[in-house]
């Protein structure tokens, strides 16, 4: 899977400093910072990802975004999380576990 990482890593880089965030890398994840809100952001599995931390993003390519959020609901993580689905044009939209369908961007 590291060949499609990067390039959704990259993605959600240019998402989050467009909304205001620094990004710091972190290698195999980002770390976006905003006033008191820290994200994690990661293209990995759920199962890879250390549960220590508040909120997380997982980012998805179209394709896989409504499974990987589905696969989230049924393990219910102890942290916050949305998964941001990224379409083949940077066209993004966010999938919160409350929501039943995408969020508008």
């Amino acid at each position: 899977m590291g060949v499609v990482n990067k390039p959704l890593l990259d993605e959600a880089r240019t998402i989050f400093t467009d909304l205001g965030y620094t990004v710091t890398d972190l290698g195999s994840e980002l770390r976006a910072e905003r006033r008191w809100r820290i994200v994690y952001v990661t293209a990995s599995d759920p199962d890879e990802v250390a549960e220590d931390v508040d909120l997380r993003c997982f980012v998805a390519s179209r394709e896989r975004a409504d499974r990987l959020r589905e696969k989230l609901l049924s393990r219910a993580p102890d942290y916050d999380w949305a998964v941001m689905s990224v379409g083949d044009d940077g066209d993004y939209d966010v999938l919160h576990p409350q929501a039943s369908q995408a969020l508008p961007t």
